[in-house]
């Protein structure tokens, strides 16, 4: 049989009024808690003050006018007095007689949420059996008998602090044991290092966020724990945080190439350091594409006047150029001035082409991508356009069969640094693409080539726009549009020098896409027929079974009658007055996994209130869009430790 609170607390107390010393617990308000039968009896305390919540001056006060502490001159002085000095409660033990003769011993100890517990002992025994040793122990001298009695103080006294630091010790360690749960369930690691830089704490999360670092580092000196080129980022602000200087800074992470945010806080105490570790990869990833995307924004507020200028004047330039083309009367000499500059004016409305594909809107969308295939198709396609002495081969050294990358993005960026390799070939070499994982953290494609290899100007100005090693044959903007691009991902450009050439790598961020949903029998709510019939192909197309429903009602009667149902899409708005919404609220359980797609704005009060419910996928969307979010939505939270 389960046992209640009530039962419990019935317990408690009777256990409680068993113990033969009185005892009472007042909280940091000064009013009672609890109190047991023999803290009533032994005070002779009328029910009011032994009843919780009691107050304790009220209670001094009626123990005080009964001559429970003797002659008292004034006694709301009195009163005020040892109420102010319970609210500043210390440990402490005390003997004192009583008015009724008897002596008794006092033992207080506060606790840790306020308050203190008190317990009160009767030793009128013991002060009779001293009092008989000093009227019947006539050999003892004076000195004996006070030395034994104040031993025989000290004795209980001895007893009550024992109690009291076995109490502390025993608060203390469930406070560290507390604190010590709390910093092993952060996602960060926490430690402590002293002035001679070796770790005196550390929670167990040091080799989660930093691979390769030794995962026990308590009494280790910091360098010998983190490893070369973490030490070298870390040693110089441990060194401020040693002269009383906090801070915080980020590094990328050498072993594992993931991005660390590190806080230092001085510890004046011990004259060391506390260190709280992040692994804000995903979070830098993000920054740099939401930077990325503002200066495109900016660039693009910048040009887009000037583009309008530009080919405004480039228009008269063309037209101008066209009409003396068809001049008579002009020298021989002209024709060639003139068409020169019809191709320098060519040239100028194409660079503003490029311009706008840089800085015009432009979105990540990111997708299940088969490697394999991608890498496949992209080599099919980049062959067509190199000479024949001019080879390309492809390393596919990624073990994820799909990746989640927006394709073609990643193509463009990919043609880009062929045909650049090309070029810096000449007439005939080789090319090779190579992907592969760095550190679990990012999918990287290398471009090397059999080329010159960039020139010292070229690693450094490589990236910006216009900067061209190709003279009037280049626009460079080539290279820059790969930087633009892998940063609006999340990722990083590198440009370097191979053992045969040039190098230049683009590495994003590593995401294996979700398993697809397995095919299954999938109800379609949706009011158009058209729409419906779109969508159907794209569940067929994906390997699904459909049956279809237009309206809340409809779809209701065929869950009832269709077991096998293993997953429904529905609209948000239907046929008839219920919605998608209160389609899936009058489901039975336990009913399929539920999403639901709606054209409304996510500012809209039914698109806020779907969210609540159910993933929700905005119109319009095609297969390949449909088939990423069934899946990612499908994935299994991951569980926790």
């Amino acid at each position: 049989m389960q046992t209640t609170g009530t039962d419990t607390h019935a317990m408690t107390m009777a256990g409680l009024n068993l113990i033969q010393q009185a005892l009472s617990i007042y909280d940091r308000e000064l009013q009672l808690v609890v109190s047991n039968r023999m803290f009533r009896d032994m005070f002779d305390l009328p029910t009011a003050l032994v009843t919780p919540g009691a107050s304790f001056e009220d209670t001094i006060r009626y123990l005080a006018t009964r001559g429970e502490y003797g002659p008292i001159d004034d006694l709301n002085v009195f009163v005020a007095a040892r109420t102010e000095q319970a609210r500043a409660f210390e440990p402490h033990y005390m003997e004192r007689a009583r008015a009724n003769g008897r002596w008794i011993s006092v033992e207080g100890s506060p606790l840790p949420e306020g308050g203190w517990v008190a317990v009160y002992t009767d030793i009128t025994a013991a002060k009779r059996a001293e009092e008989l040793l000093r009227t019947r122990s006539e050999t003892l001298s004076d000195q004996l008998l006070s030395h034994a009695e104040e031993l025989s103080a000290a004795n209980r006294e001895l007893a009550a602090t024992v109690t009291a630091l076995e109490e502390a010790k025993r608060q203390i360690t469930e406070a560290e044991a507390r604190t010590r749960l709390t910093t092993e369930m952060m996602p960060a690691h926490i430690a402590h290092v002293g002035p001679d830089r070796r770790y005196t704490y550390s929670n167990r999360r040091l080799s989660a966020v930093m691979p390769g670092s030794k995962p026990d580092p308590v009494g280790l000196h910091a360098a010998e724990v983190l490893g070369p080129q973490p030490w070298s980022m870390i040693a110089p602000e441990l060194d401020k945080a040693y002269a009383g200087q906090p801070s915080v800074f980020e590094f990328t992470h050498g072993p594992s190439s993931r991005r660390i945010r590190v806080a230092l806080t001085p510890d004046p105490a011990t004259g060391g350091a506390y260190i709280l570790s992040m692994d804000i990869t995903e979070e830098s990833q993000t920054r740099a594409a939401l930077q990325q995307t503002r200066r495109r924004e900016i660039a693009a507020q910048m040009i887009s006047g000037l583009a309008h200028d530009f080919s405004n004047l480039l228009t008269i330039i063309l037209g101008t150029q066209s009409r003396l083309q068809r001049m008579q009367a002009l020298p021989e000499a002209a024709d060639e001035l003139i068409a020169a500059t019809l191709s320098a004016a060519r040239r100028g409305g194409t660079l503003l082409n490029r311009i706008a594909d840089m800085t015009g809107a432009r979105e990540v969308t990111p997708q299940p991508t088969d490697i394999r295939a991608f890498l496949r198709d992209f080599e099919t396609l980049a062959s067509s356009a190199l000479p024949p002495q001019i080879t390309l081969s492809v390393n596919n050294l990624i073990a994820q069969d799909a990746l989640m990358l927006d394709a073609g993005m990643l193509q463009d960026s990919l043609l880009n640094l062929v045909l650049n390799a090309r070029d810096a070939c000449g007439g005939s070499g080789a090319i090779t693409l190579t992907a592969c994982t760095v550190q679990n953290t990012w999918a990287e494609f290398s471009v090397c080539d059999t080329g010159p290899g960039f020139t010292e100007e070229a690693l450094e100005h490589g990236f910006e726009p216009f900067f061209t090693t190709k003279g009037g044959e280049g626009s460079g903007l080539g290279l820059a549009m790969v930087y633009d691009m892998t940063k609006l991902a999340g990722g990083r450009a590198t440009l370097a020098n191979c053992d045969t050439g040039g190098q230049v790598a683009v590495r994003l961020p590593l995401r294996p896409a979700p398993l697809p949903v397995p095919p299954g029998l999938v109800l379609l709510v949706e009011d158009s027929p058209d729409l419906r019939a779109s969508v159907r192909d794209m569940l067929t197309g994906a390997g699904h079974t459909v049956i279809e429903a237009a309206s809340a009602d409809e779809a209701l009667a065929l869950a009832g009658q269709i077991p096998d149902i293993s997953l429904l899409l529905s609209d948000i708005s239907l046929e008839g007055t219920a919605t998608g919404i209160d389609l899936i609220d009058q489901l039975p359980d336990p009913h399929p996994p539920c999403f639901l797609m709606t054209s409304l704005p996510a500012a809209h009060p039914l698109h806020q209130q779907a969210l609540a419910r159910a993933p929700v996928l905005p119109k319009p969307f095609t297969a390949e869009i449909l088939t990423a979010f069934l899946s990612r939505q499908s994935e299994p939270a991951p569980s926790s430790v």
